[in-house]
């Protein structure tokens, strides 16, 4: 086993402390300035937090995606015998390969992922934002933006990009949220790993199902477009591609819900910021990327050292876990000129709220179609709109994403 002195620098802090689920910035931006990497004893991590450093990583093979080894290392022993087949499936998810796999996946959907044809859910998109809008957001009311909006919103457009069947909608949303369990690291007794397992089990079987019907009856979604092209049976077998379609089933909604309520969350604490985007709603996709960059959905991400790497005068040992944390890469003052501030006009540096590379998020364009959609509309024709409980808001405890429990606001 690998040791290592620790570095001089910050005392150690808990990531899943409550205090830093509530608010991490303020220690990464310290530990950032001081270190940009450094080994933390107490995670048995490296946590990358400069802009450069990141990036460094994000383009050397030697520092691998691979992380299902890890995940099922994390489920206690009376669960075990429910996880060969999720993790199995799981190892068929292209963001925990590395290339030339990863790419050999990911080629299968790039086509039905490309900006022009996401583009084409955007009618549906803003005609469900309206719908979810009167039902859930009477001016006048109060209600809980993330359950009311932040969640069904995406939900309803993921669903229908998959064909979905509606009445299929509440069992594959559950298995869903028993999924991220597991994936996010928020499962923590026996039971709840196991509700996980067989979620994503159940959810491979809907989805291996699914399949077998549009090759039957092809529809206008997801799976008909890619069984249309010909690439299943050839560049990737069947078991594979059901393998993938249950990442992105579970990658969809749980990110875009998030981006949505931490966007509403940055504008209704920035009254300067709520005005120019009300003034000009265009800018309602300046906000959706400014809260990518300062206070995304997506806290970090995590890999491993195939092989020896050196970065920035420190030598990463293969086997050694790698935190990329790039919700303080996306602060580096070095990078972006006065970080600490929310600009919907903020142009110039490439964030990583997304990733960068060959793990750039592929349903990037369709997280920010649906966020930019929800947030202009919300803002822009809901002049009342408030935070109910300014005070009283709480964080999911999750390593890996930022998200909101809930969003009381007045509508």
């Amino acid at each position: 086993m690998t040791t290592h002195a620790p570095a001089p620098v910050l005392a150690e802090r808990y990531l899943l402390s409550p205090d830093m689920i509530a608010d991490p910035y303020g220690h990464l931006d310290a530990l950032r300035e001081q270190a940009p990497v450094h080994w933390s004893p107490l995670h048995h991590a490296w946590l990358v937090t400069g802009y450069e450093q990141v990036m460094s990583c994000l383009r050397d093979p030697a520092v691998s995606a691979d992380r299902v080894r890890p995940l099922m290392d994390a489920v206690p022993q009376g669960a075990r015998e429910d996880a060969e087949r999720a993790f199995g499936i799981l190892s068929r998810w292209m963001v925990f390969n590395d290339p030339p796999q990863h790419r050999r996946l990911r080629r299968v959907f790039q086509e039905a992922f490309a900006a022009r044809a996401v583009a084409r859910y955007r009618t549906f998109t803003e005609k469900a934002t309206r719908a979810v809008l009167a039902r859930k957001a009477v001016p006048g009311s109060t209600g809980d933006l993330m359950a009311g909006v932040a969640k069904p919103l995406p939900a309803l457009v993921f669903a229908r990009w998959l064909g979905i069947p509606p009445t299929d909608g509440p069992s594959f949303w559950y298995w869903n949220t028993r999924v991220a369990d597991l994936v996010l690291g928020t499962a923590q007794e026996e039971s709840e790993y196991r509700a996980s397992l067989q979620a994503l089990v159940s959810l491979e079987d809907y989805l291996g199902a699914l399949v077998a019907r549009r090759r039957a009856e092809p529809g206008d979604d997801l799976i008909s477009q890619v069984l249309r092209e010909g690439r299943v049976g050839d560049s990737v077998g069947e078991e594979e591609f059901v393998g993938m379609l249950t990442q992105m089933a579970f990658a969809g909604g749980e990110t875009t819900s998030n981006l949505i309520a931490n966007t509403v969350l940055a504008l209704l604490t920035r009254p300067d910021q709520l005005a120019a985007v009300r003034a000009e709603p265009e800018l309602a996709q300046g906000a959706v990327e400014e809260t990518l960059r300062l206070d995304g959905p997506s806290k970090m991400s995590i890999r491993t050292a195939a092989r020896d790497v050196d970065l920035d005068s420190r030598t990463l040992r293969a086997g050694d876990r790698i935190f990329l944390v790039t919700a303080a890469a996306n602060r580096d003052p070095a990078r972006f000129p006065d970080p600490g501030r929310f600009d919907v006009r903020r142009s110039g540096a490439t964030h990583l709220g997304f990733g960068f590379g060959a793990h750039f998020c592929i349903g990037a364009a369709l997280a920010r179609l649906v966020a930019v959609a929800v947030v202009r509309t919300l803002v822009c024709d809901h002049p009342g709109l408030t935070l109910a409980d300014p005070g009283g808001l709480a964080w999911q405890p999750s390593l890996l994403n930022r998200g909101l429990t809930a969003l009381p606001v007045h509508y």
